[in-house]
């Protein structure tokens, strides 16, 4: 049995497999909310105007936004760096998108940190909408990250 109550009425053997359970199902929940970095990777294309079809109601990103607004002055290089952004960003997220699902807890950490910082921008844009698409991203891969966290304290390294 174990100390303090741990895992009482269960035999080392069940508590093993309860222990390598929750494992599992913490790996599942941190690859799952690492998707969600594919889906803002496609949702910020579309609201860039990187596809065919343009959807900046539903989603936009702030830097992008700022750019369109703000970057008038670069002349010739004006359509050259808003789309050059943009591109940057979906690239950036794919990246991110697949060091997540590798177990990489750095790569959820420097989603948050970029979408807070472009949350920013859209508060200066008041685009209240996409700041709230922008937060349950956040959320998500704070879920994500804590997932891993909860792994990694558990002794067992990611596969």
């Amino acid at each position: 049995m174990q100390t303090l109550n741990v895992g009482a009425g269960q035999s080392d053997q069940e508590y093993k497999a309860a222990e390598q359970q929750r494992r599992a199902d913490l790996i599942a929940d941190s690859r799952s909310d690492a998707n969600f970095f594919f889906w803002a990777a496609g949702l910020a294309a579309l609201g860039t105007g990187l596809l065919p079809v343009r959807l900046n109601i539903l989603v936009t990103i702030g830097v992008v936004d700022l750019l369109t607004l703000y970057g008038r002055p670069l002349g010739q290089l004006y359509p050259v760096g808003a789309f050059g952004a943009a591109i940057i960003w979906v690239v950036a997220l794919v990246g991110l998108g697949f060091a997540a699902r590798n177990g990489h807890r750095w790569a959820f950490v420097v989603g948050m940190i970029l979408y807070a910082a472009d949350m920013v921008g859209l508060i200066v844009l008041f685009s209240l909408w996409a700041f709230g698409v922008h937060a349950f991203f956040v959320f998500k891969w704070f879920q994500g990250e804590r997932a891993l966290k909860d792994v990694r304290e558990s002794g067992v390294s990611t596969p």
